[in-house]
């Protein structure tokens, strides 16, 4: 009888702690899936975030290139510097004098400016009004002679008022000047001559320059003296006007 107890009790106990070791391991079961579950939910709440990040950087992208977007300043629109009354000066100084003149009146209105170059450089030599053979004598007394310019060519687009300066040579223009009116139509220019000279006044050059260029509107030149100051070219420059 003892014996039959010993058995029964161990069954019992081994039944128990079956059910001991089921009931842990569902609860260790169930405790994985929970843990299972809360991190899926962490990853795709992360993703979702995520997700929302890259869609505000991408309208916030979206704004900022359409704000930063320049508005069209297209060449075709902005004004050439020479429009709308451009003033030129125009001269030919062998030896400097009337290059001063020049420059101080493109100072005083603004203008640009463009030297008239000989292609064959006058030397002191060619310039020798004492010398009946000298270049420049011979130039004068032809009136049909016109030197060669060797400059480059200026573009007289947008100018509406042409200073046109020149030392005078033998009481007239020298030839060189003819050369430069016969090259370029003056079409809806003003052209305003001026000189420079020891002695000799403007005379017939400005005329002979009129004649010669056949085209613009010619007003009557001035002479001036070397070291004209500023003030005698300004004062002459308002009563154009």
């Amino acid at each position: 009888m003892k014996k039959v107890t010993l058995i029964f009790a161990a069954i019992l106990l081994t039944l128990g702690l079956t059910a001991c070791g089921n009931n842990e391991g569902q609860a260790t079961n169930d405790a994985t899936q929970a843990i299972q579950t809360e991190s899926s939910q962490e990853i795709e709440n992360a993703n979702n975030t995520e997700e929302v990040v890259d869609q505000t950087k991408d309208d916030d992208t979206v704004t900022t290139t359409s704000e930063e977007v320049p508005e069209d300043t297209s060449i075709e629109d902005s004004e050439s510097p020479n429009e709308d009354g451009g003033v030129l000066v125009v001269y030919f100084s062998a030896t400097g004098t009337t290059k001063d003149i020049a420059e101080k009146i493109a100072s005083i209105t603004g203008a640009d400016i463009y030297e008239i170059k000989a292609a064959q450089e006058y030397t002191d030599a060619d310039l020798n009004w004492n010398d009946s053979d000298s270049r420049s004598t011979k130039e004068q007394n032809d009136s049909s002679a016109r030197p060669e310019i060797g400059s480059d060519s200026v573009s007289l687009d947008g100018y509406t008022t042409i200073y046109i300066g020149y030392p005078i040579w033998w009481g007239e223009e020298p030839r060189i000047m003819d050369t430069f009116v016969e090259t370029y139509n003056f079409d809806g220019k003003t052209m305003i001559p001026f000189c420079t000279s020891g002695s000799s006044g403007i005379g017939r050059s400005g005329q002979n320059l009129a004649d010669n260029a056949g085209s613009g509107t010619w007003l009557e030149g001035k002479r001036f003296g070397a070291g004209a100051s500023e003030d005698e070219i300004r004062s002459w420059l308002e009563g154009l006007q």
